[in-house]
């Protein structure tokens, strides 16, 4: 085992650096630029039963520290994953990959679920509940105890690879939503997912996005991500993935003394598709920097 390596729900990752869902496409897109071999995995574009076309333009719209989507969900439906971009995604990729999931039913979930979970290349399933820029799925079920505990064991009793829930930020108590997670099994949570906002145009008097709100990330909600990561990370014993505003091998670090076991980066790959590359690439020397001789034995260091 290398210096930066961790270990997620028995997988082994040569790296804590992950790219989140949303922002990395299948992977093939982003090997034409680098040998995206180096990442430790990465998550690929949230899947849906059925094929999705996302919200109605304009659906991004940028902020002074971060951007708003509200893309939607937008994906081929799962079929065409498993029968077309996962194939394509096994010529450039060779480790296990993250399977995001979303849904409009706690039946869905498990269905989506349960057909991703035979693929070989699925190493983890991503239960994303907290999606903001859907009507009638995503986030309604990671706001309420109960709903989240449901989708986890469906899901549960369905797949046979670890299960990693996507929580909301947009919750009073994200610690509840977690214990109700880990106690209906599941073997990992990850957040924090994009926080609730909106802009308006001047000219037009009228919100710039047509979803009227968004899902804002980037640097601005790094400090809310990292308070929710060392909220939930005291409070539960499963693995906590750390995801929020992070863009340098300091953050990456920040968010593993928070508890975090592994990171995933997200808008910092629309604003530069070499980002992660350039994470991994800094992680030893900001290693040496501080002293650190292993990323595995950093997580929750901050905790005393």
């Amino acid at each position: 085992m290398g210096r930066l390596s961790v270990n997620l729900c028995g997988i082994e990752l040569e790296n804590p650096v992950i790219p989140a869902s949303g922002t990395f496409g299948y992977g093939y897109e982003f090997a034409e630029l680098y040998d995206i071999n180096c990442l430790g995995t990465f998550s690929f574009k949230g899947t849906t039963i059925a094929e999705r076309i996302g919200n109605p333009l304009p659906r991004i719209a940028e902020t002074s520290s971060g951007m708003l989507n509200a893309v939607g969900l937008q994906n081929p439906g799962v079929e065409r994953v498993i029968s077309e971009e996962l194939p394509k995604l096994a010529r450039c990729f060779h480790k296990p990959v993250i399977a995001n999931v979303s849904g409009f039913s706690v039946e869905e979930y498990a269905e989506v679920c349960r057909r991703l979970d035979k693929q070989e290349q699925v190493g983890w399933l991503e239960v994303n509940i907290s999606c903001p820029n859907v009507h009638g799925g995503g986030m309604s079920f990671g706001t309420d105890c109960q709903a989240a505990a449901a989708v986890t064991r469906a899901v549960k009793a369905v797949t046979t690879k670890p299960v990693i829930m996507k929580l909301s930020p947009n919750v009073t108590d994200i610690v509840s939503i977690a214990r109700a997670c880990e106690e209906a099994g599941a073997d990992a949570l990850s957040l924090i997912n994009t926080l609730m906002g909106m802009r308006i145009d001047l000219n037009t008097g009228k919100p710039i996005l047509a979803n009227i709100t968004g899902g804002l990330s980037g640097p601005a909600i790094f400090p809310v991500a990292l308070r929710m990561v060392w909220q939930v990370s005291s409070a539960v014993k499963i693995p906590v993935i750390g995801i929020g505003g992070v863009q340098s091998a300091e953050d990456v670090i920040e968010m593993i003394l928070a508890g975090a076991t592994a990171v995933e980066v997200g808008a910092a790959n629309l604003i530069n598709p070499y980002s992660c590359r350039d994470i991994i690439e800094d992680l030893p020397g900001v290693m040496d920097r501080y002293r650190i001789e292993f990323l595995r034995e950093l997580t929750g260091g901050a905790h005393g």
